[in-house]
């Protein structure tokens, strides 16, 4: 049995599962899509999909999540003719899943991707890693590290990630905090940044960092949130998990199945949330390399019997 992933080249979280699926598995992995017994895709949005080959082999792909907000006719029309080609589906999440089997009577297996323990891992002097990073050590500091922002203009809130909901969140916490600073990284961040400077917010911006320093900023946080409406992961709770950096969220993605109850809660009720980094890393060690892969490998030898 050899798995083809249809290719991304985004700098984004998926092309890291992809390099890391053919470096742990690669007893079972070809990037020879002729050669392959199953077609793994992983980023359906990508148009490097030739679907007539799909016909002659088995074929699963990754629902990474659903907005329905957003699911236009074009919407509709495009995951029909992907539904036509697959074998089966891929969900990171259990809230996804429920989601997707409204569109599809095909097989669905949900299965968080596995986070990687050699990159995200605690480091215990929280104030050297700030002196590090040029971080106050004195401050009070809250992190976000996913785009908020659409990408057609790069002002516009990407609502489904709850930039709306965060920036009232940092309001209030700069009311009770004097403090306080935002922690931001990555990229189309343009929303948060210019709501930021409205409120006079004091934050700090790594816009392009690497795996070394991205495990340094979770590090340096008193406190990470998720604020999302719809999300398939977010992988922060995974990274956040692996780090012991205390992290509350809204009820999405992975949210139920890593946290603490008590550290989800519903906007705009923030403050009742109690992050629990224990009960995070007890849940989050599941999905280490290389037990993380077993479950996916479980998956492929399913679907290549069936």
């Amino acid at each position: 049995m050899k798995i083809y992933l249809n290719k991304i080249n985004e700098n984004w979280v998926v092309d890291r599962f992809y390099k890391e699926w053919y470096k742990y598995n690669s007893e079972i992995s070809t990037k020879s899509l002729r050669k392959s017994d199953i077609i793994w895709v992983i980023a359906p949005w990508m148009k490097n999909i030739n679907y007539n080959i799909f016909e002659e082999k088995k074929s699963i792909c990754t629902i990474h999540h659903i907005d329905f907000n957003k699911f236009n006719t074009e919407n509709e029309k495009e995951f029909y003719s992907l539904d036509k080609n697959i074998s089966a589906y891929h969900t990171v999440s259990q809230k996804t899943k429920l989601d997707l089997v409204k569109l599809t009577d095909k097989k669905i297996y949900s299965i968080p991707f596995w986070v990687n323990q050699n990159i995200f891992f605690k480091l215990e002097n929280k104030n050297k890693v700030r002196k590090k990073l040029s971080l106050d050590t004195n401050r009070y500091l809250v992190g976000s590290f996913q785009r908020d922002t659409e990408g057609h203009d790069e002002l516009s809130p990407k609502l489904s990630k709850g930039p709306d909901q965060l920036i009232e969140i940092y309001d209030q916490i700069n009311k009770t905090k004097p403090n306080f600073s935002v922690v931001l990284t990555g990229y189309r961040r343009g929303y948060i940044i210019n709501e930021l400077k409205k409120r006079n917010i004091h934050f700090y911006y790594f816009p392009k960092v690497n795996f070394s320093k991205l495990n340094m900023l979770y590090n340096a946080l008193d406190l990470y949130i998720v604020a999302s409406r719809v999300e398939g992961g977010p992988v922060s709770i995974m990274e956040t998990a692996l780090t012991g950096t205390p992290l509350i969220s809204t009820n999405v993605g992975l949210a139920t199945e890593i946290l603490h109850k008590d550290a989800i809660y519903k906007f705009p009720n923030f403050s009742a949330a109690v992050p629990n980094t224990k009960n995070s890393l007890n849940n989050v060690k599941n999905y280490i390399i290389p037990s993380g892969f077993q479950n996916f490998r479980s998956m492929f030898k399913e679907i290549g019997e069936n």
